[in-house]
């Protein structure tokens, strides 16, 4: 293998891997899921809900969010988001509930933001829901499914639960852990308070969009050092033939 096959060959497999970095990052944050992930019991937690936009062609309507009946919240309420409408549902308990010795037997059970007409999530952007719920159960993690319409009529349901490996199912549902550990997380600690949660919350957010600015520019750093690569053995195989061309005319003005 000469040189500049070389060189060519490695422009083209840094670009591809440069490529591959690039998309890893914006499959991962194409989830659905909850900030902060972890929260102590018995407290009042901020949650946020992310939602990006995964279709091409469409945009996200209405984001509907399953409350937990077995271990309910108590009190749900919502943050004003501009251009949507939101509502807490309130039905009965499959089964009565003892909470702090008081009997249960109704709570909230789903909130619903749905898009004023004209607003929508545009495809490649993503919103934020904010609830505030609690008190927190004292239960090991709660799954709050949810579910995502789009204006093609699509819905996705994000329900399925994540393994205690962390290997995330392709629909997870977003979960908040209580008693027991996020299964990425580890040995993390819970938050005790609706501020620390809404720290948690940033620092989730920017650990998260840290990740990916990292991501996407090793992956631009990548596809640039391919390009260069590529460069050069372009440049090389244009001095090698007028290097070529030169020694023919040397070689036929001696004969002569």
């Amino acid at each position: 293998m000469n040189t500049t096959t070389f060189a060519l060959r490695a422009g083209s497999a840094l670009g591809a891997a440069a490529l591959l970095a690039l998309a890893a990052p914006l499959a991962a944050s194409a989830h659905v899921h909850v900030e902060p992930g972890q929260a102590e019991a018995g407290s009042y937690s901020t949650l946020t809900f992310r939602v990006p936009n995964e279709s091409a062609d469409a945009g996200t309507v209405r984001f509907v969010v399953d409350l937990p009946t077995d271990t309910p919240f108590t009190s749900v309420s919502y943050e004003p988001v501009p251009g949507w409408s939101a509502e807490v549902t309130t039905g009965e308990l499959p089964e009565p509930v003892d909470i702090v010795g008081a009997t249960v037997t109704e709570a909230p059970v789903s909130v619903t933001w749905t898009a004023d007409e004209g607003t929508q999530i545009a495809p490649g952007q993503f919103q934020r829901f904010v609830v505030s719920a609690g008190a927190v159960p004292d239960t090991g993690s709660i799954v709050l499914p949810a579910h995502q319409e789009y204006s093609d009529g699509t819905v996705v349901d994000w329900d399925e639960p994540t393994p205690a490996s962390g290997e995330e199912p392709e629909h997870p549902a977003p979960t908040l852990y209580v008693n027991d550990a996020a299964p990425d997380e580890g040995h993390s600690g819970a938050h005790g308070s609706e501020d620390a949660a809404d720290d948690a919350s940033v620092v989730a957010s920017s650990d998260s969009d840290a990740g990916s600015t990292a991501a996407i520019a090793f992956g631009i750093g990548g596809l640039a050092f391919g390009a260069v690569a590529l460069v050069v053995s372009v440049v090389a195989l244009t001095r090698r033939s007028t290097g070529r061309r030169g020694d023919a005319g040397s070689s036929e003005g001696s004969t002569r």
